[in-house]
């Protein structure tokens, strides 16, 4: 698509996280650490700048299933896609979402948008990089239906953009309309890590289907939010993949297949005996799992924040014209931003190994300018259509 409503909206997420910051310190409250927030902000950059390498296959399945598997035809100026849409793409959600929570491969991929030990606007865009692989097999149904790509595409991207603004906790309850919509209330109590609300609220935007399937529960008690067995890292890139190796790791340790496969299939909540005994849990104990948290220093702070900065600005750029570059200059852009990330968090949390990659990581951006600017002739080449 052309078009991508989440490109055109990353200006208006940092002015809405910059007006929470605002309103927080206003009310005296500190919602934001810039060391979470790298982490939160890493992962959505992490997910849209990989997407870009394989976004049109999964469009290019819904379209050819529309194609050739659909069972209506609209007319042109019809309503009915739309109207199909909104409530397919809503129920398609809840159940990717409620699924996502009850099956282990899953809630390996969807995990990645928990691990934050924060709760603000800047955790809707934690997100993670396999979320829209697995979200598509629910979404195909609409394609059966009659659902063209275009109503399709830009509903889910509603839906998503929807969602950024129910991560917050300085909106209250809101009174009758959480009998009709999602909202921050609702949604704080899906991020909990409490006993009581855990596998809760799984709807994007109308609530009526978590309270049609029993799955409705509303904000008493305070929300611990994270998850049982935290992360205890900033890395956006080991965010991704930690929880897909924990996965492996736990199926290899099965005595036999048959295990594991079921493992693969199984809730989280299942701890068969072979994997040992149990960890300490943060939603049981907050308090002997206290939020991880490092102290890098304020110089260190402030590189880290500029190189961020300049991240996002590429990352920006990559969505918003990537149609004019070729394949290997958006998978080369894709790489150093992944490294760059992983050099930030480095950063952060002192890994010994943090500078020499750093120094890197800056080195061969400096050579790579330079060749551009000596070699003009590469310039088309890079921008060559793919």
């Amino acid at each position: 698509m052309k078009l991508d409503p989440i490109a055109l909206a990353v200006p208006f997420f940092f002015v809405l996280i910059g007006l929470e910051l605002l309103v927080a310190r206003a009310r005296g409250r500190r919602v934001y650490r810039f060391t979470d927030s790298f982490a939160d902000l890493g992962c959505g950059v992490t997910q849209r700048v990989v997407l870009l390498l394989f976004e049109a296959s999964l469009l290019a399945v819904y379209a050819l299933l529309y194609q050739y598997g659909r069972l209506w035809t609209f007319a042109p100026n019809s309503a009915w896609p739309w109207i199909i849409a909104i409530v397919g793409v809503d129920l398609g959600y809840y159940w990717w979402h409620r699924l996502s929570h009850e099956v282990n491969f899953l809630w390996a991929v969807h995990v990645v948008h928990h691990q934050s030990e924060d709760y603000n606007l800047a955790v809707a865009l934690r997100q993670a990089v396999l979320s829209p692989i697995t979200v598509m097999p629910f979404y195909l149904p609409l394609a059966v239906l009659g659902v063209p790509l275009v109503p399709f595409f830009i509903v889910n991207a509603l839906s998503t953009l929807y969602q950024f603004w129910i991560h917050t906790e300085l909106v209250d309850r809101m009174g009758a309309l959480e009998h009709v919509i999602n909202t921050p209330s609702l949604h704080r109590v899906h991020h909990g890590v409490n006993p009581e609300y855990l596998d809760k609220n799984y709807a994007a935007t109308f609530i009526c289907w978590d309270q049609l399937f029993g799955t409705l529960r509303r904000e008493e008690a305070p929300v611990v939010y994270g998850v049982s067995h935290p992360l205890r890292s900033f890395d956006p890139v080991w965010a991704q993949v930690q929880p897909l190796w924990a996965l492996w790791q736990a199926m290899r340790r099965a005595p036999s297949v048959g295990q594991a496969i079921r493992y693969f299939f199984a809730s989280p909540a299942w701890h068969p005996e072979w994997l040992g005994p149990l960890e300490p849990r943060r939603g049981v104990d907050p308090e002997a799992l206290p939020k991880f948290d490092v102290q890098p220093g304020r110089r260190r702070l402030g590189y880290v924040f500029v190189q961020l900065a300049v991240v996002v600005v590429v990352a920006f750029g990559l969505l918003t014209w990537h149609n004019a570059l070729s394949t290997a200059a958006v998978a080369t852009a894709v790489s150093w931003v992944l490294v760059s990330l992983v050099a930030g968090a480095a950063l952060l949390e002192g890994r010994r190994w943090a500078v020499g990659l750093e120094m890197a990581r800056i080195g061969v951006l400096g050579g790579a300018v330079a060749i551009l600017l000596l070699v003009p002739s590469l310039g088309p080449v890079l921008l060559a259509s793919r």
